[in-house]
């Protein structure tokens, strides 16, 4: 049986190639059948702001990647709901509906669900 592997994406869009490359990492996961899930944490909820501009910051746009998550077998998303709530944003009205709101403690079985885990 394939080992499972959650990718933890701690980063906003912006601040780096992380954000890019926890969707890379996810996306040849989910292509590959590796039961994969994704965890968007601290400013990694911010990939999730609807209308992002990211031509006026010189980045390539996320958004595409996100949505084809689910085209490729990634349908285990997470969004930790104290980091969303920290930074002013409704976990309600989020780019990807289908991710699941979770809390600290939900996290925390979240983790130890998975066979490995990776931050980014």
């Amino acid at each position: 049986m394939p080992r499972s592997l959650l990718i933890i994406s701690r980063q906003s869009p912006w601040s780096g190639p992380s954000a890019r490359e926890a969707l890379d990492v996810v996306l040849a996961g989910g292509a590959f059948d590796l039961p994969v899930g994704l965890l968007f944490l601290d400013d990694g909820v911010f990939q999730l702001a609807a209308k992002q501009d990211a031509r006026a910051l010189q980045q390539k746009d996320l958004s595409a990647n996100l949505q084809a998550l689910p085209m490729f077998g990634v349908d285990d998303l997470f969004v930790c709901g104290g980091s969303a709530a920290e930074r002013g944003l409704d976990p309600k009205v989020l780019s990807l509906e289908a991710a699941q709101v979770l809390s600290a403690g939900e996290i925390t079985a979240l983790i130890d669900r998975y066979d490995q885990v990776i931050t980014l």
